[in-house]
């Protein structure tokens, strides 16, 4: 099972897997984080990719059924603010972000006077996916969120609805935004635009990053999150092969041109002038 937010990067890692491996057979399941991890307690599957550790509590249950977890890092990913095309306003901090979840702020002329857009609408994936743990844990620091914010069921259907509605802000993994037609990672999705988040106070162009790989392997941009391979595979099966390729380097250059940032491999960061 995998978290829907690396839907997109588990399937082409099964490809390219049973690609090299013709006699192995992997049938995924993309769900919410918490919908991933039950499924791993319960032995309905024994390996899951996601973006936060068992517990205590989940391990202890595990052991109790002779099963011994194994967690390892595979990636760091980062979580991207999305707005629609026509919004002109696509820099924000992230204490003006909180204020967003919380519902502090529920116009956009609250955060940008002038702005004729109205109400904000704030757009999550799903109401047990990782991005919405992640801004109750790391955003808003366990402050609970608006009770006005929107769920879709996945982070393809949290762009179309951006890509449709001008008031809106979508948060979703950074690997849905990438061009699919640009291979060095340096641009996004024409269909929507990326916001750029700031950790100051005051966002300005000038402290505010977009989630592009240079800007996560050197800290500068602030929504990161680290992803994980929980496996419960008793003996050396399909389980632990698959788990083994994902942190190979093949595995990890697929990771790498999915935009997200591998754990074991050295990235490279090439200064890059744009002319236009």
């Amino acid at each position: 099972s995998a978290d829907e937010s690396f839907r997109r990067i588990v399937q082409q890692e099964i490809d390219v897997f049973e690609s090299i491996y013709t006699m192995a057979g992997i049938d995924p399941i993309y769900a919410s984080e918490v919908d991933a991890i039950n499924l791993l307690l319960k032995d309905s599957v024994r390996l899951t990719v996601s973006t936060r550790r068992l517990t205590d509590a989940e391990k202890a249950g595990l052991e109790e059924k002779k099963f011994f977890p194994k967690e390892f890092k595979v990636a760091s990913d980062a979580i991207a603010l999305i707005v629609n095309r026509q919004n002109p306003d696509s820099i924000i901090s992230l204490k003006d972000l909180s204020r967003i979840l919380t519902g502090e702020v529920t116009e956009w002329s609250e955060l940008y006077p002038g702005s004729k857009l109205g109400k904000l609408q704030l757009v999550f994936d799903n109401p047990n996916s990782s991005t919405v743990r992640y801004a109750i844990d790391s955003i808003c620091r366990g402050r609970p969120l608006a009770g006005s914010l929107h769920a879709q069921k996945s982070n393809a259907e949290v762009i179309d609805f951006v890509a449709q509605s001008p008031s809106a802000i979508g948060v979703i993994g950074v690997s849905w935004v990438g061009s699919e037609s640009d291979s060095t990672n340096l641009s996004f999705s024409d269909r929507v635009t990326v916001m750029a988040v700031s950790r100051e106070e005051k966002a300005t162009e000038q402290n505010s990053y977009k989630p592009f790989q240079a800007y996560m392997a050197l800290g500068d941009y602030p929504l990161m999150r680290d992803v994980y391979v929980i496996l419960t595979d008793p003996r050396s099966g399909l389980a632990s092969g698959f788990s083994t390729f994902l942190a190979s380097d093949r595995g990890q250059r697929i990771i790498l041109r999915a935009g997200l940032m591998p754990a074991t491999q050295n990235v490279r960061i090439v200064n890059v002038r744009d002319n236009l």
